[in-house]
């Protein structure tokens, strides 16, 4: 045998023993748990045969603790680039076969290289994580690591997608990559996040809990807010991200895929014209309207189960992707709150940053009153929806369908906050405030003053009647042309449509700043 075969044979023997990880035994230990190795997790992302691995021979250089006889390639996560849908994906997956896929200094030069490389070339970077966190034995150069890959998220964020799944531990200051990131999935059972852990809230609060209840994927897709999406399995949040990849761009200077569509543009929604119950307190559900309108009923919704009182997500009109942002009248009736403020502005800013119009669903009867929101700062929380409005200069259509009341009907995408187009339905009711606490306002000494109960209850009847005559309809703000046309319900797909085909070549930019401010 020649010396170069005997090279090219030393070669294939070196990737056979790194695509083994950390051994047989540790694989087989990462499969009985319900994991997958960061192999097969890249293979099943990613379309077939496209990945393309980076530093495949990399290895730590510590000596410290007996660590130079615990050397693996590729120590302990996995890097390179591939496609979704044929498009040009960067991607790190962490093994925790390898010192539990712990990041010390080479395991964070991996992940920075494909970071770099992701930003020259403008493309959308994944990141798997599944590790024990900063390798101890190596001391500052992995808090070095982890402080290298926040500074290249935080410059990436807005200029390319950043997705974060977790499909095992992501704890202490792990935690803090993926919350930079735009979106983060989370297996239920076999994931979790949190800054300290279960002995550590025991030894300084007392508190007795287990890594599930303290940061488990339904605690911070349901509480926290923290995870956008939660996933039974790993296949299915593997399947979720290429759903999501579908909906965004490249980059920032990119537009979002389109889809052809065969949904036609001018279908009717006959049952829209009556969704809207006679009372004005029954409640009716928005997703009902959202999948009447969309291209064939598709909707990815994001944070679905946080805030419920605020539905966001994505869709499409005509091929177009376009991001919905939807007050649901069946939780809460639709009002705004903290939670609903923050999850809603993050996500009206992650549509601006990469050219994803916003249409916005608006049935809103106020912000939710009460100590506990005034204590909580929702003064802050929901001036950072109003902000992230205001600021968005990508096409914003509203349809307003019924209740758009005092400073959220403002917060909720009005004219004011540069709305391109407009919309409402003939049940919309545009005012400062509902007809009961109008009329309370308006009359209170009258209400002071009267003597006889059934009388004062007439009266209070007919004025709320006088006032709703007045202004619970579309039309003194149509009057003012803070509404653009008062539509027919089954015919709001169309007209959404045909906005958005308008808005293709909007141009609009903010006064130019080192950044903003906006209320955190």
């Amino acid at each position: 045998m020649s010396k170069q075969l005997e090279k090219v044979k030393e070669l294939i023997q070196l990737r056979e023993k790194a695509r083994l990880g950390g051994g047989e035994k540790r694989i087989t230990a990462q499969h009985q748990k319900g994991k997958y190795t960061a192999r097969e997790r890249i293979s099943m992302l990613l379309d077939e045969g496209s990945f393309e691995e980076f530093d495949m021979f990399v290895e730590h250089r510590s000596n410290n603790f007996g660590m130079e006889k615990k050397k693996h390639l590729g120590d302990g996560v996995v890097t390179g680039y591939g496609t979704i849908d044929g498009r040009l994906i960067y991607i790190y997956a962490q093994d925790f076969t390898i010192s539990g896929g712990s990041l010390g200094e080479m395991h964070a030069m991996k992940i920075c290289k494909v970071m770099d490389q992701a930003m020259k070339m403008g493309a959308p970077f994944i990141g798997i994580n599944d590790s024990g966190g900063a390798r101890i034995q190596e001391g500052i150069n992995s808090l070095a690591g982890y402080s290298e890959i926040f500074q290249r998220n935080i410059l990436a964020s807005g200029v390319i997608p950043q997705i974060s799944g977790i499909f095992g531990p992501c704890a202490g200051g792990a935690v803090y990559s993926p919350a930079l990131t735009d979106f983060i999935v989370m297996t239920q059972g076999t994931s979790y996040m949190f800054l300290t852990g279960p002995k550590v809230v025991k030894t300084v609060t007392g508190e007795d809990v287990t890594q599930e209840e303290l940061g488990g994927a339904s605690v911070h897709a349901s509480k926290s807010g923290v995870a956008q999406f939660q996933v039974p399995s790993e296949e299915e949040g593997f399947t979720l991200i290429r759903k999501l990849i579908s909906y965004i761009p490249q980059n920032n200077l990119e537009d979002p895929p389109y889809i052809p569509n065969d949904d036609p543009i001018d279908r009717l929604e006959d049952g829209l014209n009556e969704i809207i119950p006679n009372s004005p307190s029954k409640p009716y559900d928005m997703y009902q309207v959202i999948g009447g309108i969309v291209d064939k009923g598709e909707f990815l919704e994001v944070h679905a189960d946080y805030a419920k009182n605020i539905i966001v997500g994505f869709a499409r009109f005509n091929g177009q992707s376009v991001g919905i942002v939807a007050n649901q009248p069946k939780f809460l009736a639709g009002v705004l709150d903290i939670n609903a403020s923050r999850k809603a502005a993050r996500f009206v800013r992650f549509c601006d940053a990469f050219n994803i119009a916003i249409v916005s669903l608006v049935d809103v009867p106020g912000f939710l009153p009460g100590t506990g929101q005034e204590y909580g700062g929702v003064i802050t929380h929901g001036a950072k929806l109003l902000y992230a409005y205001g600021e968005a200069t990508v096409p914003k259509v509203t349809v307003t369908l019924r209740k758009s009341y005092g400073g959220a009907h403002i917060v909720m995408s009005s004219k004011q906050l540069r709305g391109d187009i407009n919309y409402a339905w003939p049940s919309a009711e545009i005012a400062v405030m509902g007809a009961e606490g109008a009329v309370e306002v308006l009359y209170s000494k009258e209400i002071a003053a009267a003597s006889d109960p059934d009388k004062l209850a007439k009266v209070i009847e007919e004025k709320k009647q006088e006032y709703n005559d007045l202004f619970a309809n579309p039309y003194v703000a149509a009057r003012y042309g803070y509404i653009d046309d008062v539509i027919e319900p089954r015919n709001t797909r169309f007209r959404i449509i045909r906005a958005l085909q308008q808005l293709q070549t909007k141009k609009l930019q903010n006064p130019p700043k080192k950044h903003d401010n906006l209320p955190l």
